[in-house]
């Protein structure tokens, strides 16, 4: 499993594009959990925890079930936890969840890259 995650707007698609030419890229908000289970790549895998989150289904065991189920998924994940706690209750939600679900999977990823302006850094190489 790999992640690439940074901030909105600095390339992480892109970046992943290029880094990973041959994967049939999906976007996490058209997906459903069938087929995140079988995606080789999700962009935007933050708006796949948002859709969960806004029908009331639980995530907390997402990372496991992923991890167990895809095991070479690559997800691309904006950072959401920087910035200013959102005042909107679901906001935070999300926040916290895209956090928690996001740190789950780093640790059983082999590699993690960190995308700033476009640039890729490799911050686990396992």
């Amino acid at each position: 499993m790999e992640m690439i995650i940074g901030g909105a707007f600095q390339g992480k698609g892109a970046y992943a594009r290029k880094t990973h030419p041959e994967v049939a890229w999906k976007n996490g908000a058209d997906l459903e959990k069938e087929d995140l289970m079988t995606a080789d790549g999700v962009l935007d895998f933050q708006e796949y925890i948002k859709k969960e989150l806004k029908a009331d289904r639980n995530v907390a065991g997402l990372a496991e079930e992923l991890s167990e189920k895809n095991p070479d998924i690559i997800l691309v994940s904006q950072e959401v936890g920087y910035g200013v706690v959102p005042m909107d209750a679901f906001d935070r939600k999300y926040r916290e969840a895209v956090g928690r679900v996001c740190t789950g999977l780093a640790a059983k990823c082999s590699k993690v890259t960190r995308v700033v302006c476009g640039i890729g850094t490799v911050i686990k190489n396992a």
